[in-house]
């Protein structure tokens, strides 16, 4: 089934989210998270994609982007996540995992082997501060919910790394005017 959630004004923030296949815990080592990383700066500098929060966990991530004609960023993004994460799951020899990405792939996705990502980004606007509040406390409390880290500022792959300890070496974030 199709995703419900629509992208409704071109200019909106948004709260996006992105889940591997089957919630399976792909994002394991530094490695696999900089191949997001890598690609969000990617969409950064050559696609206009504005982002003010994430947080990167071990089956999904969180945004709060904006970006003129989001979905087709979203969607370019997914899919050259894909291509490289199956590419080091290939190189690590990580069979099991393959084997698992294939036996969830969606039966009409003929054009591949592998199904990395669930469809959709679950793209919900932003319409209030409070929103935006409410979103960001959200990201950043995940790793602290799941029991990653005691305070949200030490997981390395969210945005409450940047707010809190100042450290944008991961990625660097836009400035935020709702």
């Amino acid at each position: 089934m199709r995703s419900l959630y629509k992208i409704t004004e071109e200019d909106g923030v948004y709260f996006v989210t992105s889940t591997i296949t089957a919630w399976l815990p792909v994002f394991t080592s530094r490695e696999y998270f900089e191949i997001v990383v890598d690609a969000l700066r990617f969409c950064q500098e050559k696609k206009a994609l504005m982002l003010y929060a994430y947080v990167i966990l071990e089956n999904h991530f969180h945004l709060v982007v904006s970006g003129s004609d989001l979905s087709n960023i979203m969607q370019s993004l997914k899919r050259h996540t894909s291509r490289q994460i199956i590419q080091v799951l290939k190189t690590h020899r990580k069979e099991w995992l393959l084997n698992q990405l294939a036996f969830y792939k969606k039966k009409y996705k003929s054009e591949s082997t592998y199904q990395v990502w669930q469809e959709g980004f679950h793209p919900e606007l932003i319409q209030s501060d409070d929103m935006l509040v409410q979103k960001i406390e959200y990201i950043h409390y995940n790793p602290v919910k799941r029991g990653y880290v005691d305070e949200a500022e030490y997981w390395r792959y969210s945005t409450a790394h940047n707010f809190v300890l100042n450290d944008h070496s991961v990625i660097r974030l836009a400035a935020l005017s709702v």
